[in-house]
């Protein structure tokens, strides 16, 4: 089967610290500020908290690390609070771990991939291509290798639970009652069991792509929804583990995610393949009575925003950001796109204002030159919080 790899293009233009605004002085007090503010929690540490309130997270996906990743420049000058990496932090493909850990090793050496390490605290999830192998889910062979070298490059710490855990998933907490935000980053590929792949008869894939193209229709991946009730992206104890996390208490959650989570129908990997798991998400933030769930998503190789408002406790977002240096310009389909697709290099960036009565959370998706190209702004009560949940959370 074609890989989506083979349609990739890339590009980027270099742009100072200094042409954002942040001057090194500017830039050298953040980074100090971030040092001091986050100076006792490690890089990863699972299902933990740290009373650092957080007002801006930015986040990305699919960065190769043969490339000069120049959308750095950017990222930092928007000065986050946290980074999360949802996943093809490299492109390894491979079944030679050796030959992955010196992927990860390109990626330790780049100086702007450095200096956001440096300055920025992240935390970090993996897709198909740094867990090792195209769309690979619970049958990659080296998986628990690729699981120890991902662990390491991201500097978990050896008493984390994510070294036990049957997948890398974990989750943190950030910030006092009244502004507390809880990351939760599953993992779709350590149980993903296998995809269903549409069936074309005798017509290859590339030849089906073809056809569509020359007749200027959108064009969806090679794969089909999985109607199998025992096939999970996530697996049986991971989801336990799920379903607990939204009953953690928070105001705001993120769900970060590193296949798209409300996109219908790609026809690549997301959550809409595994029908069950899809409806079992949006029962789980319902019977949980959670509040604030907005996802956040990668993989795409193009930054668009995703919204469902039928049969779901509230209006369900989800901003997907990507890629770091990685575009796309195929169109895809998506019934749940809201906007525009931007297919350019691009990072997420949220803020959040907890000065508001009613706290907002401003969603964008910025360019390599730190410019907004989509933007969707949302209020607490927009997500479900009601002004009894308000009181009880301290606000």
């Amino acid at each position: 089967m074609q890989s989506r790899r083979r349609f990739l293009k890339s590009g980027g233009v270099l742009v100072g610290a200094t042409a954002y605004g942040l001057s090194g002085g500017a830039l050298n007090a953040h980074v100090a500020a971030n040092q001091r503010r986050f100076a006792d929690i490690p890089l990863q540490h699972a299902d933990s908290h740290q009373d650092a309130a957080l007002t801006r997270i930015a986040f990305g996906s699919c960065l190769h690390q043969d490339k000069e990743q120049r959308i750095w420049d950017a990222v930092l000058a928007a000065q986050p609070d946290l980074f999360l990496f949802l996943g093809d932090s490299i492109y390894g493909d491979t079944r030679d771990i050796t030959f992955l850990r010196e992927q990860y090793a390109k990626l330790a050496r780049n100086p702007r991939f450095h200096k956001l390490r440096e300055s920025v605290p992240t935390m970090a999830m993996w897709d198909d291509h740094d867990f090792g192998e195209n769309d690979a889910g619970i049958a990659y062979p080296i998986k628990e290798r690729s699981r120890q070298a991902f662990l390491e490059f991201w500097q978990e710490p050896r008493s984390s639970v994510r070294w036990s855990r049957r997948g890398v998933y974990t989750s943190r907490t950030f910030g006092p009652p009244h502004r507390r935000v809880q990351i939760i980053m599953p993992d779709l590929r350590f149980n993903r069991t296998p995809l269903t792949v549409q069936d074309l008869g005798t017509v290859r894939y590339e030849e089906w792509c073809d056809a569509k193209r020359l007749a200027g229709a959108v064009i969806p991946g090679p794969y089909a929804r999985c109607t199998d009730r025992v096939a999970s992206m996530l697996g049986e104890e991971q989801w336990r583990w799920f379903e607990q996390q939204l009953a953690v208490p928070a105001r705001v959650r993120i769900v970060a995610s590193s296949l798209q989570v409300l996109a219908d129908f790609p026809g690549w990997e997301a959550w809409i393949n595994y029908a069950r798991d899809h409806q079992r998400l949006i029962d789980a933030v319902r019977r949980t009575n959670a509040s604030g769930v907005v996802f956040f998503s990668g993989d795409t190789h193009y930054a668009e925003l995703s919204s469902l408002d039928v049969n779901v406790p509230y209006p369900l977002w989800d901003l997907t950001c990507s890629g770091l240096t990685e575009v796309w310009d195929t169109d895809v389909p998506n019934a749940n796109r809201a906007g525009e697709m931007l297919r350019e290099e691009n990072f997420g960036l949220v803020e959040i204002d907890w000065h508001s009565e009613d706290p907002e959370i401003r969603l964008q998706a910025q360019d390599r030159f730190g410019a907004t190209k989509i933007a969707r702004t949302l209020t607490l009560s927009q997500l479900g919080a009601t002004p009894e949940a308000q009181i009880l959370s301290g606000r």
